[in-house]
């Protein structure tokens, strides 16, 4: 509750400055505030987000900067004067600058490149030169690197030398002469080393590294795996080019996550926060699924069709489809779900398929069994209480039931927990397999599992 008020305070406050145009004042008061408060400030005064941006010192503001979203950030650049954009880029970590260049339209690229400083640009044009969702994208040169034969000593001289401008200090990255990666060292065992010890003997050899290929979500697995704050990215030839840092890493976290629910509901990622979207783009991102599930349903009014005579002949049976297909749909929606994010997380892979499988099968046939009882349940108590509702072979119509929501919830099982896998065999996202993809895929076959139940029970009885 004090922090709600605190944030309000500083709300209050500019919104007093910002009427004076007193911008020394505005710059005293915004330079000593948190970087996350000032971010609630643009956020809170869209209007003033360049005048925020601008009278700041050029390294806090390239901090705020990094933590706005997209739209944000561009509305920013286009409002800033050339040499207040020229300071701000140029002040931006490596990787950070070409997160926000690769969103922007390549003619707004070219001419923002423009304005970096020769090395920058150099840098730049680097790492944007790698693949989309590559670790390249990432990855920052802003690292301490030391070198085998230097003594404690020289390393403290060379972290005080170079440091300043490095994304962390909290490993330092072994290198020959070569520039090859020989190994990582935490900054923690050079403090606690002698001054005249050298590296060589504080390194143990057993460096994790990414190369500048591997794609972004593997390096978020590497980095759970390993616990690391950084992580040292090599060429195909295991030369230094950089390091990814934890930061990095929880932002592609999140957007691989917002990603995959977006998938999971049926729909394309959205690139854009969704109330800046237009409506048309928001229509063409949903309408194509829409319109692959309309065709899939249509397949369910087929089979339907196919069963029209046994509808017919034992209305009774109609009755039951709504209750049979929407519960296998559940429960395919449930396992590709959990699967879904246990492959995400890395606690199954493909290799575990078969584990899977097995477990499905119990829990399939465990939770039909369930719904199966409560179903027939269901028959008997409006039998009991309503005789003519079912008449006389309302036993075999409880069966029916029953036994039909065993097989349609264990086939709804099996089929939300395999799609993913096979697709991730097929190279396809796991995500695919949406919740709505096993449901309109349940949805045909319960049908067909529904009355051959029904066949079973009920040939020479009522049908």
């Amino acid at each position: 509750m004090s922090m709600e008020l605190e944030q309000e305070d500083i709300l209050e406050q500019f919104k007093q400055l910002i009427t004076t145009e007193d911008k020394i004042a505005i710059r005293d008061f915004l330079n000593v505030q948190n970087i996350s408060d000032v971010a609630e400030l643009i956020y809170a005064y869209p209007d003033d987000e360049a005048t925020i941006i601008a009278n700041m010192a050029i390294h806090r503001a390239s901090k705020v900067f990094k933590i706005l979203d997209f739209t944000t950030q561009k509305q920013i650049i286009a409002e800033l004067p050339s040499n207040k954009t020229a300071e701000l880029l140029n002040d931006l970590p490596a990787d950070d600058r070409t997160d926000f260049l690769e969103e922007l339209p390549k003619t707004v690229i070219r001419d923002l490149i423009k304005l970096l400083d020769p090395n920058e640009r150099k840098i730049t044009l680097s790492l944007l030169g790698y693949p989309e969702d590559s670790v390249g994208r990432l990855m920052t040169p802003d690292y301490v690197f030391i070198y085998a034969e230097n003594t404690v000593e020289e390393v403290f001289e060379t972290i005080r030398k170079y440091a300043k401008n490095s994304e962390t200090i909290d490993v330092l990255y072994v290198i020959n002469e070569y520039g090859e990666l020989l190994d990582d060292i935490r900054i923690r065992d050079v403090i606690l080393a002698s001054p005249r010890k050298k590296v060589e003997e504080l390194i143990d050899g057993r460096v994790v590294a990414l190369n500048v290929n591997d794609d972004q979500e593997y390096a978020s697995q590497v980095f759970k795996m390993n616990n690391r704050v950084a992580l040292p990215v090599t060429d195909d030839n295991n030369k230094l080019l950089g390091i990814v840092t934890i930061d990095d890493m929880l932002w592609v976290a999140n957007e691989e996550f917002s990603e995959d629910m977006q998938k999971m509901g049926g729909t394309e990622a959205l690139d854009e926060p969704y109330l800046d979207m237009p409506i048309l783009k928001l229509f063409r991102k949903r309408v194509g699924w829409l319109i692959v599930l309309f065709i899939g349903e249509m397949l369910t009014a087929t089979a339907m069709g196919f069963f029209e005579d046994e509808i017919a002949k034992a209305v009774v049976l109609a009755l039951f489809i709504p209750l049979i297909i929407s519960s296998g749909g559940n429960s395919g929606s449930q396992a590709s779900t959990l699967i879904i994010q246990a492959m995400a997380v890395g606690e199954i892979t493909i290799s575990d398929w078969w584990r899977v499988l097995r477990r499905e099968i119990i829990s399939g046939l465990l939770l039909g069994t369930v719904l199966g009882i409560i179903g027939f349940i269901r028959v008997a108590a409006w039998h009991a209480i309503i005789p003519t509702v079912y008449g006389d072979h309302w036993i075999m119509i409880g069966f029916t039931v029953g036994f039909s929501l065993i097989g349609v919830v264990l086939w709804g099982t099996l089929s939300g927990s395999m799609l993913p896998i096979i697709l991730k065999r097929l190279g396809a996202d796991p995500a695919v397999s949406s919740a709505p993809f096993v449901a309109t895929l349940v949805d045909v076959t319960g049908l067909i599992i529904y009355f051959s139940f029904a066949y079973l029970f009920l040939q020479g009885l009522l049908l």
